[in-house]
């Protein structure tokens, strides 16, 4: 077996881990940070929105061998507004122009054909009016907007509202740094990018999903023991699937880098970069909030309940007595293999289990129409 294996087998059970939900206040704090930094990004540069969200025209030209800065000078000269130039592989050059109606397009487009040395007819020029591109705008918040309430209907039937709330913070995490991120680099936001965006909010969810499906099993009938907190448990959860979600996420992000850095740096692919940094970001982003904010979240929500509350008074009285008599607190409780049971509590699932070998019944054979053992 090898070594992460082997590590995610002994995180499974329970015999390694990290105090993930114990440190969640550091967690919090330093998402608190990065989500103020991206809103500060978002409220002092605002983003970049495409010609797709506020008209304008896009013009693509063949193979020519001026550069992106002076062609960039040729658009604003002939349109006498800011001009997005990007480099495409064949060679050719992507203006895109904002503000620029029918008549002015022909205009631009005849004056770019003399600056570059190009055929006019070779440069296709698409016009995007500015009402198309608010309706596009306006059907994306709408995408997101019941994207958000269908997953919070389904994750509170299928597991609870906590867990429902806990998954909406993590997803409005996510969403805000990848925009932040967006408005701080500069990258202009394109219907990609929305692709993007709505891309990564599944995979943040898979991820959140998995440890709470296995929350949820590991705290079956939890209140009648007293060796764990909901916290610990959930600690023990975020550990179990811990190998399993870095896994995916790595597997994830390695085509996404390739796309960001070798497709749209390299290659000069437009539409790559617009999605291919939402998903780069946001896939990091989600692995991080499934782990660090969602779980350490719905562990804080649970042990508001009364039961939950009392659970821990004794799990916690429970500990400083065995520290009293001399006994490790971790060693009496927390460290102590799942299928122990307690003396005086009906047996709680928080935990995988081994199978366990039944002895051979002692009257086997009675009850036959010989009424000999064989």
């Amino acid at each position: 077996m090898s070594k992460l294996g082997d590590l995610g087998a002994r995180l499974y059970r329970g015999e390694v881990g990290y105090d993930f939900v114990g440190k969640r206040k550091i967690w919090y704090g330093l998402s608190i940070l990065i989500t103020i930094t991206a809103i500060v990004g978002l409220a002092v540069r605002g983003l970049n929105m495409g010609i797709e969200f506020q008209g304008g025209a896009v013009f693509t030209t063949p193979k020519t061998s001026v550069s992106v800065a002076q062609a960039e000078e040729y658009a604003e000269e002939a349109s006498g507004h800011d001009a997005i130039v990007q480099e495409l592989g064949t060679g050719g050059l992507r203006i895109q122009i904002s503000g620029v109606d029918t008549a002015k397009s022909d205009e631009i487009k005849d004056a770019l054909s003399k600056d570059l040395k190009v055929d006019s007819e070779k440069i296709n020029a698409d016009l995007v009016g500015p009402s198309w591109g608010e309706q596009i705008a306006n059907k994306a918040w709408q995408g997101l907007g019941i994207f958000m309430v269908l997953v919070v209907i389904y994750l509170a039937i299928a597991f609870e509202w906590r867990m429902a709330v806990a998954a909406l913070v993590a997803l409005i995490h996510d969403i805000t740094i990848t925009v932040g991120i967006y408005a701080l680099v500069g990258f202009e936001v394109t219907p990609g990018t929305v692709i993007g965006l709505l891309t990564i909010l599944g995979y943040s969810l898979y991820d959140t999903v998995v440890v709470f499906d296995s929350l949820k099993e590991q705290t079956k009938d939890l209140t009648k023991q007293s060796r764990w907190t909901y916290s610990d448990v959930a600690n023990r959860s975020i550990n179990s699937t811990l190998v399993r979600s870095i896994n995916t996420t790595v597997v994830a992000l390695l085509p996404v880098a390739g796309l960001l850095f070798i497709g749209g740096g390299v290659l000069g692919a437009g539409m790559l970069n617009d999605i291919s940094l939402s998903l780069f970001v946001g896939l990091a982003a989600g692995a991080y909030s499934s782990i660090f904010i969602a779980t350490p979240l719905v562990a804080d929500l649970k042990e508001r309940e009364p039961a939950m509350r009392n659970l821990k008074r004794r799990v916690l009285a429970k500990r400083a007595a065995a520290a009293s008599q001399g006994e490790s607190p971790e060693t009496a409780s927390a460290d102590e293999p799942y299928d122990q049971e307690p003396e005086d509590a009906t047996p709680a699932v928080v935990g995988p289990r081994d199978q366990r070998s039944q002895p051979a019944a002692r009257n086997r054979g009675r009850g036959r129409p010989s009424g000999k053992r064989r």
